[in-house]
């Protein structure tokens, strides 16, 4: 049975899901094997594709749903979740 994970995150960040940002952003969730998707707004993309984050043009203060499904569903999640509720940063 696979699992799924979601969590509803603001981003913080003043520029937003830019380029930079949502660059950070694929690395980490391509660290998993689960699936990992965004959505805003009702679009929902691959969190693993930076075109796709990038369409989604999440600004300052706009909230995201970060899902994943698969056997490390949760710990992408926690993980996505957690680099945009950091603004992004590293640490």
């Amino acid at each position: 049975m696979s699992h799924r994970a979601r969590k509803k995150v603001l981003v913080i960040n003043d520029l937003g899901m830019h380029l930079r940002a949502a660059g950070a952003l694929v690395q980490v969730a391509s660290q998993f094997k689960a699936e990992v998707s965004l959505e805003h707004k009702g679009n929902k993309v691959n969190g693993k594709s930076i075109m796709s984050v990038l369409s989604l043009a999440a600004s300052k203060g706009c909230e995201v749903l970060v899902m994943a499904e698969g056997d490390d569903a949760e710990q992408a999640v926690d993980a996505v979740a957690g680099l945009i509720e950091r603004g992004f940063s590293a640490t």
